[in-house]
């Protein structure tokens, strides 16, 4: 088990490192200069020039590619030469010095995200760790959704096989996943937001925390998180489903489910017992991948439904060419992936004996 861990933790950080590449090449190759992003129309030759000596814009790709390894990884080279770029000497964050390699320590920190180039310097750490949490409370309740509902009714479908029921439910799951989530989010936040709102008591946009119309403070507003849950929960919805169906028609058939049956067993107690749990084995991988991408999916529905998340964020930050902000949000949203894959992959053993751990 520990070997197992370790080498999903190897190729984790291989993942990582590859992720860092792209997005730093694709990110710097693009036009304009960076320094002048962050001043916008407040520049001069003086301070554009001590930006770049400050961030290392000055520097060649290649140089700048390893500022930002060293910037983002755990541990990191800080340099005791005042003259070259320094990543810790201006209070940035704090660390903690390991030892020292000629004029350079090594020192271990938290990844340093750098700032944003637009929001007067205010670090990507902190714009991420105040709309991130927004962005995972979105997505865990769409996943519960889809798992609760694609559950109950991948099963109802199977036991029901080929009846009115089942032709129903799939007519629904191949809707559900062929409609795009921005047409779905538009069209739930007119008819549900809008058209019926006088019934629902729903709004259009709104996100989690709200403001006070008295200026009272901010508050709580859970109805505000129903309709975007409920359209970023409709494609795995209609993936459970279908997986579903088909794991526990295939588990079923099989020869140890027969012998159950032959003993007496109802049909219930057959599926709770025998072959619930490892038609589940499918379901699990899926839910892994789609809590993943929700929080990179969530990008458009946020955007719709006002939601003040790291998907919206990411909009408004390609839209004012805002890069470390999008390159720190990438960084993260790969990083959460990696980790939930490690962890969906031990579960998925427990539920299926039959696989064992290298």
């Amino acid at each position: 088990m520990i070997q197992f861990i370790l080498n999903k933790i190897f190729y984790g950080i291989l993942t990582l490192f590859g992720v860092v590449t792209v997005i730093f090449l694709l990110f710097n190759v693009l036009p304009g200069d960076p320094a002048r992003m962050m001043l916008d129309q407040r520049e001069d030759s003086e301070q554009l020039e001590n930006i770049r000596k400050k961030y290392g814009f000055d520097q060649s790709i290649t140089r700048q590619y390893f500022y930002y390894l060293n910037d983002v990884s755990p541990l990191s080279f800080h340099s005791k030469k005042t003259e070259d770029y320094t990543f810790l000497s201006d209070g940035k964050y704090s660390y903690q010095s390991l030892f020292a390699i000629g004029n350079a320590s090594i020192v271990l920190k938290y990844p340093y995200l750098r700032e944003s180039f637009q929001k007067n310097g205010k670090s990507v750490a902190s714009v991420i760790s105040e709309t991130l949490p927004n962005t995972a409370i979105l997505a865990l309740f769409a996943i519960v959704i889809a798992i609760v509902l694609g559950i109950f009714f991948g099963i109802l479908s199977a036991v029901y096989k080929d009846t009115w029921f089942d032709r129903i439910i799939a007519v629904i799951s191949t809707f559900g996943m062929s409609i795009p989530s921005f047409f779905s989010a538009i069209l739930f936040a007119w008819l549900f937001g809008f058209v019926l709102q006088e019934y629902t008591g729903l709004q259009m946009t709104g996100s989690l925390y709200v403001v006070d119309d008295f200026g009272e403070g901010v508050h709580i507003q859970w109805r505000n998180l129903i309709l975007p849950a409920i359209v970023l929960g409709i494609r795995p919805l209609a993936v459970v489903i279908q997986l579903m169906r088909n794991s526990l028609l295939e588990i079923l058939s099989m020869d140890y489910v027969r012998t159950a049956k032959a003993k007496g067993l109802s049909k219930y107690q057959v599926i709770k017992n025998h072959a619930l749990k490892n038609a589940l084995n499918p379901v699990v991988t899926a839910v892994s991948g789609w809590f993943a991408s929700m929080l990179a999916g969530a990008v458009f529905v946020e955007y719709i439904f006002n939601w003040n998340g790291l998907g919206k964020e990411i909009v408004n930050a390609l839209n004012t060419l805002d890069l470390p902000i999008i390159m720190g949000s990438v960084l993260v949203i790969a990083t959460l992936f990696i980790v939930i894959n490690i962890l969906v992959d031990i579960i998925y053993s427990w539920l299926d004996p039959r696989i064992r751990l290298q």
